[in-house]
This record gives C-alpha cells, sequence and structure tokens, in this order.
C-alpha cells in the first residue's frame, strides 16, 4: 500500500476525532523505499483505545465502494461471537418491499440473532473498530447480527438500503455495511456482487464455486471483514451494491453483520426517559403480530436501558 494513503487516512482520523491522541504512529517509508516499520495506528479516548491498521485493507471496487481489511478480527474474537449466539438463533427474515414488516422468504436460508450494543467489553470493542474504521458513529450502528450458513443455504442478492418509508423512520437509509466472516469455508459461501465493475476483471480460480462466477466475489476467510457502502457520496442510493451470499457447498459459514445508518439509530435520551406506554413505529401492531415481539425483542421490546420501539404491541408496558 502506499503509505501515502496511510498518511490521508491518519490526517481523516485528527479530522474527524480532534478529541482523539494518536499514542503510536509509526509511518512507513514512501512507495519504492524499504519499509523496516509497522504503519499501526492507535487512538486512545480516555482509558479506551482502538488500533486499527490501514496498511491491511484493500480497495476491491468503486462502483460499489467496497474494501477488504485483511484479520480485523482476532481467531479468539470470532469464536467469542460464535458462543454468544450459537444456541439462540432463529430463521432469517427479510424486509417486505411494501410495508417494511419481517418476513420469512426463500430468498434467505440462513439463521441468525442479535447481540445487544456493547453486550460485552469484547462486543463493545469490534463496534469502537468498526466506528474507527468507516469513520461512522457508534450510535449509527444496528445491533451486530450472527449469521449461520449450512449447507445449501444462501441469501440472493439484494440491497441494503430500504425500499419502504418504515425502515427509514429510525436512522435513514444503512449507508454502509460491514461484514466480518467468523470462520472459513471449504467450498461456497462467498459474498458476490453482480453489478460491480470489477466483476469481468477479477480472476476465479477453482477454489471459486459457480455462483461466485456471476459477480465480483469475496471468499470467506476467519477474521477478515468487507465493508461496502450502499449510498453514493451525495447520498443517493447505489444500484452497484447488489450483493448476496453464494450456497455453501462444503462446510459451514459464519458471519457477523453491522449495518450503519446516515442518522443515530438509537433513540434520544429525551424519548428513553419519557415512560409513556407507546409505540414508536406505524407498523409496531403488524410486526407484533408476525411474532416479531420474540423474534427481534431488542428493537421491540428493548433492553436494558434502552426501551424497544414496540413496547406497547408487545404488551411490555403498562398503558
Amino acid at each position: 500500500m502506499d503509505s501515502r494513503y496511510f498518511l490521508a487516512v491518519s490526517l481523516c482520523f485528527l479530522f474527524f476525532f480532534p478529541d482523539l491522541s494518536l499514542s503510536s504512529l509509526r509511518v512507513p517509508k514512501w512507495l519504492g523505499e524499504k519499509e523496516t516499520e509497522g504503519s499501526l495506528l492507535r487512538l486512545n479516548k480516555g482509558a479506551s483505545s482502538v488500533t486499527f491498521d490501514p496498511t491491511r485493507v484493500t480497495q476491491l471496487s468503486w462502483k460499489p465502494r467496497a474494501f477488504l481489511y485483511k484479520g480485523f478480527l482476532s481467531g479468539e474474537e470470532c469464536d467469542h461471537l460464535i458462543i454468544l449466539a450459537k444456541d439462540k438463533l432463529e430463521i432469517s427474515m427479510v424486509a417486505d418491499n411494501e410495508s417494511g414488516k419481517s418476513i420469512m422468504s426463500e430468498v434467505r436460508t440462513s439463521s441468525g440473532m442479535f447481540l445487544q450494543k456493547a453486550q460485552d467489553e469484547i462486543v463493545a470493542g469490534i463496534e469502537a473498530r468498526i466506528a474507527a474504521w468507516t469513520f461512522l458513529p457508534v450510535e449509527n450502528g444496528e445491533s451486530m447480527q450472527i449469521l449461520h450458513y449450512e449447507n445449501g443455504q444462501k441469501y440472493e442478492p439484494h440491497f441494503d438500503y430500504f425500499h419502504d418509508k418504515a425502515n427509514q423512520e429510525l436512522g435513514g437509509h444503512r449507508v454502509a455495511t460491514v461484514l466480518m466472516y467468523l470462520s472459513n469455508v471449504e467450498k461456497g459461501g462467498e459474498t458476490i456482487f453482480p453489478n460491480s465493475e470489477s466483476k469481468m476483471s477479477q480472476p476465479k480460480g477453482d477454489d471459486m464455486s459457480d455462483c461466485a462466477k456471476n459477480g465480483y466475489a469475496v471468499k470467506p476467510e476467519k477474521g477478515d471483514a468487507l465493508l461496502f457502502f450502499s449510498l453514493h457520496p451525495d447520498a443517493t442510493t447505489d444500484s452497484n451494491s447488489l450483493h448476496g451470499s453464494c450456497p455453501v457447498i462444503e462446510g459451514e459459514k459464519w458471519s457477523a453483520t453491522k449495518w450503519i445508518h446516515v442518522r443515530s439509530f438509537e433513540r434520544s435520551a429525551t424519548r428513553s426517559e419519557n415512560g409513556d406506554c407507546t409505540d414508536e413505529n406505524a407498523n409496531c401492531i403488524k410486526w407484533a403480530a408476525a411474532g416479531e415481539c420474540k423474534k427481534n425483542p431488542i428493537y421491540m421490546v428493548g433492553s436494558e436501558g434502552l426501551p424497544g420501539f414496540c413496547r406497547k404491541s408487545c404488551g411490555a408496558c403498562s398503558s
């Protein structure tokens, strides 16, 4: 990687995070010169720190904007996320384009669950690292979703931005997605971008599935993280961000997804302190009738210190 890119990233950190201090910044030699030291960037804020290494990031595509961070998670972090989710998996749902309601579909055949934000120190640390990499605040992110794909399971190509208005009420569109691979997959399970400008130029080896040959493909490798943007810099939706998960052919696939919105995805302090028993989304009654109170309790009912948005329809408070 050209160290001028590294320097630009470092300056961006100082611009976007003026209250953060750089405790360790070892700038590599200019391109063509021998590099003798690493390029680790450590950001300190109070007692906590976030480590980011831009030399591990590779640009995959500009249409859509997609980047791969090698070794974003440690093996221990990957295993920890799987352990948190393993006994709590449910059939994955998709959002209906008209109503925004979560529905079952053959388009998506995995199983998954949502963690709580900052559920423990490891989860909180990963969320902070995502914010540092993307330059997007922690509060703009949804709770992390852990997904499990078994043999033959897949997710057909889709967009992460919303087609319905209901899902845009909280936080607006999803602007970016960080997809973290928690396991290796023997064959299949690639993330594919059918509309990517780089799909024709990418060499496809025998280790790629037939599905992966239909677009630009990213092979799951434990610890790697894929960042792609669903919106253009002018906030219009990017149709090139169409993506999917190829069927698993051999082995199994574990992944963790963090969706990040253009605005805060958390209710404001004034709203969270309001003890009224109300629904804060027009679709709460429909979602509750569809079983979302149990399937998506963090959003619907809430967690400790963060009341849900459909507490009335879920019967989680007194009228």
